[in-house]
């Protein structure tokens, strides 16, 4: 087998078309009548990377083209050549020339098709010389009949956004392998091999098959050598006893190695898979096992989504990313709603990060025979895709399918009944992993793991009661996995005081999010519509979950809500408009202080943190005492104020804030630079950072000021602060502010971070954007906010 990844070489326009001739057509024509503003592109690609985070326009929703002309020389004889797309969104018909050779329905699972005749037949089209013209339309419009819905907290992205192959094989090929360890006894396990071909035309030649498999340490183990006829559908290859095992876990995370080669009279291909060894256990009213002793799973979520690119993540992205969430200290990921690349389980399998993996049935209701239809081709591919990964302990069924939206009727017994169907095919695909869903208490009955809702302090209840809602969500099911809770934080915003709302919330026995929740208005009392958005809160609030999770010994564990900052389209109001910003990372992979509250109690690597090094003004009166925050896994650690020492601080898990590790001081009028040192294990480690303290009061903002800051050549920032009538700093501003440019430059924008966004509130009383710009040119910038005098600068 030869495979080619087809990066460079493509165009792409936005915008439906008559039909795939006008795709090609101005080539033949050769008049300007018949162009279109086709865009050069590289794959992969998304067509919704800017207008998804635009504050001023909905995201688009339609049809996007790709084409590309494509070499093709087959080296097998009577070979076959395929087309292999590892996701694309979210319907797509894929052309040669102008004839159709097959349709996709579904945004996230790997489709193959088959070119070989078409190929051929464009080849001897003097038009195309010699190429063969591939074209690809994709297509995100809305459809109640398909999944996921509109009405999702994601956006459904549209374009060629994951990689793209050109794949050469032989007349009888492989097209599948999976391993399965079908039990564990001692240090001893059973593994199973089987294979799928692919044979479209029958042949009947026999085949020899090799098979090899290595242990963790690349030394191989078991060599077999067979010959057999072609057969149908995944069969049994052979059988292999392991002995000395090493397990596969979240701290040692062992990869056994398995290599199936065929070979015929047409050549050769070969399939190379991972595989580990683990047992695992929910128990019953109990915690979870990992090799027959509890772990507690630490997890977190992650969407196909980032800054500048949208769905279109390139590796290098996903591996820093999923470096990340191990760094953090995490052992579990969530990958909500919907199956992601190959390159994201295998790097939670090479990473040692238990997963969860879902087909994207989220919200709206059930819909009729294709929908279903869909569910089920969702639900059959992830499994027979990601089979090998040792890393996926639960195949997800759904999410918060009690959110009635797209249908005339809302049937929760059809729901139940589909449910079940889906339950049932899950285990006939693959019996030796569980089935979960999240929020939909009709069906908790139905899978195996449930998690029930739970967002204390955010949008129910408060904080400080955490374990008590998490207790009752426990005892309302047989197998308990929490996921989803944390807050949405503003990155760069911290307060003195930050809000609790306890005495205007109804703390109550649960915590759950309703239907409305999200919105920033209306609906019963809840911090997330009245609180601050502050990072305060947030780590705050995070500190409580962790500190508590840490002491609940029947708790399964749980994964907060969400890694990273992601698009929506249903939160236009958002601090940054159309951002979820729940994630302890921007769109940017840049870290809000919460990332370091989670590896101050998850990580190993020993490391401190002074909060706030985004918090560029403190404020208080003259000689007030104020809060200095650190975050650390270390037992002792010194904190240092202006180069004189503020004494030690011991670390407790349950002396909350900071596990304890936290001074009152006095900080000076303007300047002051903070240090802290800590050990552990022999290593030590140090962190610092500078704030500047006013202790002048303010009142409402009453204008804006502007300055600008040449970075480069080329780029300059841009900042705007707030200040009252008197001409005071408001450094708790939180007014929006429109930033515009006129002259020779640009904005950089509408990549869903705080720095990034030309509608944004303040954070700290001030907001910030760069603009890209002629060396020889003028830049006029603006900042505007209602109600407040406009602000310009002139560069």
């Amino acid at each position: 087998m030869q495979s080619i990844r087809l990066v460079e070489g493509w165009e792409h326009y936005r915008g439906s078309l008559g039909g795939v001739w006008e795709v090609w057509r101005e080539a033949k024509l050769k008049s300007s009548l018949y162009h279109l503003p086709w865009e050069a592109v590289s794959l992969p690609h998304c067509f919704n990377r800017y207008d998804a985070v635009d504050p001023d326009v909905k995201y688009y929703q339609g049809q996007g083209w790709y084409r590309t002309s494509l070499g093709i020389s087959n080296p097998y004889k009577e070979g076959r050549t395929l087309l292999r797309f590892e996701g694309a969104g979210q319907k797509s018909t894929v052309y040669v020339a102008t004839g159709e050779t097959g349709r996709h329905n579904g945004g996230f699972d790997e489709f193959r098709l088959d070119i070989t005749e078409a190929a051929e037949a464009a080849k001897g089209d003097p038009l195309y010389k010699g190429k063969v013209p591939v074209a690809v339309m994709t297509d995100n419009s809305r459809d109640l009949e398909t999944i996921p819905s509109d009405i999702s907290d994601f956006n459904v992205y549209g374009g060629l956004y994951r990689h793209v192959h050109l794949v050469y094989v032989p007349k009888i090929s492989l097209e599948r392998v999976h391993a399965t360890v079908l039990c564990v006894s001692g240090d001893k396990a059973t593994i199973q091999l089987k294979a799928r071909l692919y044979n479209p035309q029958r042949a009947s030649d026999t085949v020899k098959l090799t098979v090899t498999v290595r242990d963790p340490a690349g030394k191989e183990i078991f060599r077999r050598e067979t010959s057999a006829a072609p057969w149908e559908g995944l069969t049994e290859l052979d059988r292999l006893e392991l002995d000395a095992l090493a397990l596969w876990s979240p701290d040692h995370p062992q990869l056994y190695t398995c290599e199936v080669e065929l070979e015929s009279v047409h050549g050769a291909t070969k399939q190379t898979v991972r595989f580990g060894v683990r047992t695992y256990e929910f128990v019953e009213k109990g915690p979870f096992l990992l090799n027959g002793k509890r772990l507690l799973i630490r997890g977190t979520h992650r969407h196909d989504d980032h800054a500048g690119v949208g769905a279109a993540m390139t590796d290098d992205m996903i591996r820093t990313e999923l470096r990340l969430v191990k760094e953090m200290g995490a052992n579990f990921l969530r990958l909500g709603h919907y199956q992601q690349s190959e390159l994201v389980l295998e790097l939670c399998d090479e990473l040692g990060l238990l997963v969860w993996e879902e087909i994207p049935w989220c919200r709206g209701g059930l819909g009729g025979d294709g929908y279903k239809r869909q569910c089920r081709e969702m639900l059959e591919a992830m499994i027979d895709q990601h089979y090998n990964h040792p890393s996926v302990i639960i195949w997800g069924l759904g999410n918060e399918n009690d959110w009635e939206a797209d249908f005339d009727s809302f049937d929760k017994d059809a729901i139940r009944a589909f449910m079940k169907e889906l339950h049932d095919l899950s285990h006939e695909l693959d019996p030796y992993r569980l089935t979960g869903i999240r929020r939909c208490d009709f069906c908790k009955d139905i899978v195996d793991v449930y998690s029930p809702s739970i967002w204390a302090g955010w949008y129910r209840g408060i904080y400080p009661k955490y374990e008590e809602y998490s207790r009752h969500g426990f005892e309302q099911t047989s197998r308990f996995l929490h996921l989803e809770w944390g807050a949405d934080a503003m990155a760069g915003r911290h307060v003195e005081q930050p809000y609790t709302g306890f005495r205007d919330i109804r703390a109550g026995t649960s915590a759950e999010e309703r239907d409305g929740d999200f919105l920033m208005s209306g609906g019963e009392p809840r911090v997330s519509a009245l609180g601050d958005w502050s990072e305060t809160y947030f780590c705050d609030l995070i500190d409580w979950h962790l500190k508590s999770q840490e002491t609940m010994d029947w708790l399964t564990g749980t994964a907060q809500w969400v890694f990273k900052d992601f698009s929506t389209p249903v939160r236009p109001d958002n601090p940054v408009p159309y951002v979820n910003q729940k994630g302890v990372i921007e769109r940017d992979f840049t870290k809000k202080d919460a990332y370091y509250v989670f590896q101050s109690y998850w990580s190993e690597q020993p490391m401190v943190r002074i909060y706030g090094h985004s918090w560029r003004t403190r404020w208080g009166r003259p000689s007030e005492k104020k809060l200095i925050r650190v975050y650390s896994n270390c037992l002792e650690a010194e904190l240092f104020a202006n180069g004189i020492s503020c004494g030690r601080q011991r670390r407790d898990p349950q002396n909350f804030p900071c596990a304890g590790l936290r001074w009152e001081i006095e900080l000076a009028e303007g300047f002051n630079h903070l240090k802290v040192v800590a050990s552990k294990d022999g290593v030590t480690v140090e962190d610092e950072t500078h704030y500047e303290y006013q202790t002048s009061s303010w009142s409402e903002p009453a204008y804006l000021r502007m300055t600008a800051t040449k970075q480069t050549d080329s780029l300059v920032s841009l900042e705007v602060k707030a200040y009252d009538r008197n001409h005071v700093f408001c450094p708790d501003a939180v007014n929006f502010i429109r930033f515009s440019l006129a002259g020779d430059g640009k904005l950089i924008d509408n990549l869903g971070t705080a720095r990034a966004s030309r509608y944004v509130q303040l954070a700290g009383g001030r907001a910030t954007i760069c603009a890209e710009y002629a060396a020889e040119g003028t830049l006029i910038a603006s900042a505007a906010s209602d109600g407040l005098k406009t602000a310009i600068v002139v560069v």
